[in-house]
């Protein structure tokens, strides 16, 4: 839900669940899925400003805001002791199709620069910035000193 809302110490576990199960069934939530067989390894969230409005490091973000993007993808999720395993880079994958299948348009995202180092997945969860290089992102400009906004234009008629 940090993406969808100001989280703050006033919110519950089972408030945010609560509240993004109804945003699911609302079909106001975005996520690509990485299954096999019957089993959720992972996902990507996606959706519109209006939709996911809240981003990390706002103030530096805004500095340099020159035009607001037509998606953002805000979050992955992988499951336990699949990381380094592609779940990430699928899930990206999944999510600029299903953009495409969307209108497309030009797409934002936030990615943790590793340099290198050693990063605790929990650090990860705008994913990292390889996964986006290999997906044709390019930087636009840094917003804190290892996360960088990226950018992309998906085209409907090419990604679908």
């Amino acid at each position: 839900m940090g993406f969808h809302v100001k989280l703050g110490n006033d919110r519950t576990r089972a408030q945010n669940r609560a509240e993004k199960e109804e945003r699911v069934r609302a079909g106001s939530a975005h996520a690509a899925l990485v299954m096999l067989g019957d089993d959720c390894l992972g996902w990507c969230q996606f959706g519109s400003p209006a939709e996911l409005p809240e981003v990390k490091s706002r103030r530096r973000y805004e500095q340099g805001l020159t035009a607001v993007p037509d998606w953002r993808i805000t979050c992955f999720f992988t499951g336990k002791g699949l990381r380094g395993r592609g779940v990430a880079d699928a899930a990206l994958g999944g999510a600029l199709t299903e953009i495409a299948r969307h209108g497309g348009g030009v797409v934002e995202d936030y990615p943790e620069e590793t340099d290198d180092r050693k990063v605790a997945g929990s650090f990860l969860h705008t994913g990292p910035m390889a996964a986006f290089e290999n997906h044709g992102f390019t930087r636009s400009r840094p917003i804190s000193p290892h996360r960088w906004v990226v950018t992309r234009h998906v085209d409907p008629a090419r990604e679908a």
